[in-house]
Order: structure tokens, then sequence, then C-alpha cells
């Protein structure tokens, strides 16, 4: 189907970077332009995080090439800054953070510049969050911000019955040990701790796994849960965090350094919730949640919905890329 609008290429690292391009081809389509995704073949594991982003890199520019050949685009647009790094031709760039913050020291010695050059030539970007770029130094491309969208479920809230949640898919990016400390301390007669993303979960009374699962299990445990716990070492987007409080849950976590807009998103509703001192905050949220947190998080979230990324992309993406 030669001479399609726009070509996504999609590094396809993770599920979320799946569904990021997923949506944006969505939206796309919804604008009304003809648009095309090509998905990286998956990277084999490697031990250092250049490595990983080099073979990462390297099978997003085979998929690049064999859209290109295929579909002759008007334009591309790489779906993170990975696959961007050895396009085979200039694009826009969806990301979330940069190297230049996520890759410190020796980890991006090379990713770091490949970047800045890439960031340079990109005719635009969409960034995920308003601080995906802040680590930028010098002049900064043309940028919008196109998150990838967070419903609120169609399914009404069911019986708060569960006391937390967390996400622990990375349990060292997570900080599990903190968190569950932390729960140790802080937990009071029969309320439980429901681990999910991992199976790494030490027997600990009050503490319950799930092990993988769906998303669809995730968001129906959220419906359940009053608190939703995270304590990551970095945020980069933190799709877990937004979907807590679009199902409801009052977010209790660490003020971690990253783009990390749910964050900013928990300081505003009640920044009794934003402390290193899990164990108080945690207690807090159980014990005296601040009346209406539910429904003023769904007024923060706006920004996030699929209405607000389709109006971006139609307004402000598909303008420039297609003029």
């Amino acid at each position: 189907m030669p001479g399609t609008d726009i070509l996504i290429v999609s590094a396809a690292n993770t599920t979320g970077w799946q569904v990021a391009a997923e949506e944006l081809a969505g939206s796309i389509a919804r604008a009304g332009a003809a648009v095309e995704v090509v998905t990286a073949e998956p990277a084999p594991r490697v031990r250092t995080f250049m490595l990983t982003d080099f073979v990462q890199a390297r099978t997003a520019r085979v998929a690049a090439q064999r859209g290109l050949d295929r579909y002759k685009p008007r334009s591309v647009l790489y779906c993170s800054i990975t696959a961007a790094l050895l396009w085979p031709r200039p694009g826009a760039i969806s990301l979330d953070s940069i190297a230049a913050e996520n890759r410190p020291g020796r980890h991006g010695v090379w990713q770091r510049q490949v970047e800045r050059r890439r960031l340079a030539e990109a005719p635009l970007i969409l960034a995920w969050s308003e601080h995906a770029l802040d680590p930028l130094v010098g002049r900064r491309p043309e940028t919008v911000v196109v998150p990838v969208p967070v419903e609120r479920p169609e399914t009404a809230a069911l019986e708060r019955d569960l006391a937390a949640v967390t996400y622990a898919g990375d349990p060292v990016k997570r900080r599990l040990p903190l968190v569950l400390d932390a729960w140790a301390r802080t937990r009071h007669g029969d309320e439980t701790l429901i681990v999910t993303g991992t199976d790494e979960v030490p027997e600990t009374e009050g503490v319950q796994s799930t092990g993988k699962i769906s998303p669809e299990d995730f968001r129906r445990l959220l419906l359940r849960a009053r608190v939703f716990v995270a304590a990551p070492r970095r945020e980069d987007y933190g799709v877990a965090a937004l979907e807590a409080l679009a199902c409801g849950c009052m977010l209790v976590t660490t003020p971690s350094p990253g783009p990390y807009p749910a964050l900013d998103i928990a300081r505003a509703l009640d920044p009794r919730l934003v402390s290193d001192d899990l164990p108080a905050a945690i207690r807090i949220a159980l014990d005296d949640p601040l009346p209406g947190y539910a429904e003023r998080a769904a007024e923060e979230l706006e920004p996030f919905s699929r209405a607000s990324m389709d109006k971006a992309v139609a307004e402000r993406v598909l303008p420039r890329l297609l003029s």
C-alpha cells in the first residue's frame, strides 16, 4: 500500500511501547490520515545498557527501512528515542524521556551524543509529558505534548475491599524491598498489600502476589484498592500510577526523579501522600483520606485522555508532519 501519510516505527521493547504505537496509529487514523506501523523484531538480552540500546536501535533501523521500502511514507514517526538512534531517514520522535537523564555516566556514552543530533534533526518531538525534555541542555526542538492516553474504566468502581496495591514489574527499579518494608511497619490487623507484575515476592504476612497479570485484571484490582503504593528509583512515564489514579486509588509515592507526570498530580491532590516516609504516608491515606480525591483525580487526568491526544495529533502534529 505505497504512498501512506505516516509510517510509525516501533521498537517494541516493552508492552508499553507497543501500546504507545497502537494508540498513536489509532489517533492518526481518526484524524483522517493514512498510517502504517512497522515493528522491530524482539532484541536479544545483552549485558549492558550501551549494547542493549545499540541492538534495539539496530533492529528498529531494519524495521524502518522495510517500512520505507514498502509504504513510501510522506513522513516517519519513531516511537521511542531508541528507535530513532540509528534511523535510516529523519522523522518525528515520540518519547517519554531521553538518554541525558536515564542513561547517566558510562551507561549512555554513545546514546547521549547521538540523541542530541537526532533531537536537533527531528521535525517534531511528541513528548509524553511536560517534563520529558527537562534534562536537555541548549536549544529545544519543536515539541508537542502527546501523552499515551489513560482512560477511566467504564466499569464502576467495585467495593474497596483491598487496602493497597503495588506494581513491581522490575523489582529493583520499583524498589520492591522498600515498599514491603514500609508495609510491614505500617499495616494494621488483616490489611493486605497486593503485589503485581512479578513472582519475586518473599512470603510475608499481609502480602499477596498475583505474579504477572493482564492489563484488564490489573485494572480490576485497582478498582478494588484504596491505595496504590509506588517507590521507583526514577520514573519515565509511570502508566501504572496514572491508571491507579484513573481507577480511583489514592497514590502514595516517593518523590522520585524523572518526568513522572503522576507525581505532580499526586502532590496537587494530597501532598501528604508524597513522601520518603512511606509508612507514614500509607497510614495517612488509609486512615485520613481527603474527601473528593477520586473526583479531583479525574479532573487532573483530563489532559491524558484519548480525546486530548486526538486533539493534539489533529491540530498540532499532522499539520506539521504533512505540510
